[in-house]
């Protein structure tokens, strides 16, 4: 299952030299849409310092280029979920254009002991939710 789509707002800065949004911007765009996912399901008082989540992997595919004006909306959907970690998924599309793909894998993580936890239950259940 596949969130609802994330639009993004396309900035002058994403661009490159060859007028197309450049590689490092799909990554905080995926950012953008982890947070977009995460926020409603989990609320704003989540205490991401003691069941928060560090990113330890990120890789993207290009298929297609982006552009200034393009209207980009991105979905995220979970492709795998551990005992502390979970994978998520991603596929960004214009119009029908299917742009870009990427994978995150995250590991929950308590900040103020330094360690990393099991997934909370609300997460668990926010991110069985979304796995395919």
């Amino acid at each position: 299952m596949h969130s609802s789509p994330f639009e993004v707002q396309v900035r002058f800065s994403d661009i490159d030299l060859l007028g197309h949004v450049n590689n490092v911007a799909y990554f905080n765009y995926f950012e953008m849409a982890r947070i977009h996912y995460f926020h409603p399901l989990l609320g704003k008082d989540w205490d991401w310092m003691t069941q928060g989540v560090v990113l330890v992997k990120n890789e993207a595919t290009y298929l297609s280029s982006i552009r200034l004006h393009d209207l980009p909306k991105i979905t995220v959907f979970v492709t795998a979920i551990g005992t502390k970690s979970f994978s998520l998924g991603y596929q960004v599309y214009v119009g029908s254009t299917l742009c870009a793909t990427g994978t995150s894998t995250l590991v929950c993580f308590n900040n103020h002991t330094k360690q990393t936890i099991e997934i909370p239950e609300p997460m668990s259940v926010a991110l069985t939710s979304l796995h395919i």
